[in-house]
């Protein structure tokens, strides 16, 4: 299996745009722990993802993007839910075998996308995006996604103040898509995601505690 990814190593200091790369980063060591795989590197600041070869695999000219013996797929959720269906014994299973339970981590995992990660990504966009090419970031932008956002996560808390995880008491691939873009927040956009939300700040820190997550994170970093 051949993947393409977004950054050109050692080069330092780099910056990867797309946080879908990082979220199929952390959603792969925990399901393909033991599957061989051809680390392919994508130089995005010369733009290798616009050239003809990588939009023959993705017309959209993004990464990730995968080649599995010749089935290429692209993004990061539908690579992470081919993935756990191929390799079923590997790692975590991020996707129950119930029907009803499936459903339901495709509803947490589309509300992950529609309701978390729009407003994150347009307060990392300011903050640090605009910061990397020497622009300055519009506060009334990032105050109004901060509002946003923080207005899901009470709903988020009211979730969790229920049960473990998003879906039940399991982890599945609708908890591990949210680590990446969180961890930035907190850490490097100074959003204080868990802040009188106790829940959310337990679920937080049980998932960037993970093993799969800190086997990634220092790629995150060195991407940024």
């Amino acid at each position: 299996m051949t993947h393409y990814e977004g950054i050109e190593k050692p080069r330092s200091p780099t910056f990867n745009p797309n946080p879908c790369f990082f979220i199929f980063l952390s959603i792969c060591p925990e399901i393909i722990w033991m599957v061989p795989f051809e680390w392919i590197e994508v130089d995005l600041p010369k733009g290798e993802h616009k050239k003809p070869e990588f939009i023959a695999n993705n017309p959209f000219g993004q990464v990730p993007t995968i080649d599995d013996d010749g089935f290429v797929m692209y993004e990061s959720r539908a690579i992470a839910r081919y993935l756990d269906e191929k390799y079923p014994n590997q790692g975590t299973q991020l996707f129950p075998k119930d029907l009803q339970r499936r459903a339901l981590v495709d509803q947490a995992t589309w509300a992950e996308l529609f309701h978390f990660y729009r407003h994150g990504v347009r307060i990392l966009f300011e903050v640090l995006n605009k910061r990397f090419f020497g622009l300055e970031a519009n506060l009334t932008a990032v105050e109004e996604a901060k509002k946003d956002l923080l207005a899901k996560m009470d709903i988020y808390e009211g979730i969790l103040s229920k049960q473990k995880y998003l879906t039940g008491d399991e982890l599945t691939l609708a908890d591990i898509v949210h680590i990446p873009v969180a961890s930035r927040l907190v850490e490097e956009a100074d959003v204080d995601l868990g802040g009188g939300r106790p829940n959310v700040q337990r679920w937080l820190n049980e998932l960037v505690s993970r093993e799969s997550w800190q086997k990634v994170k220092p790629i995150f970093r060195n991407g940024s």
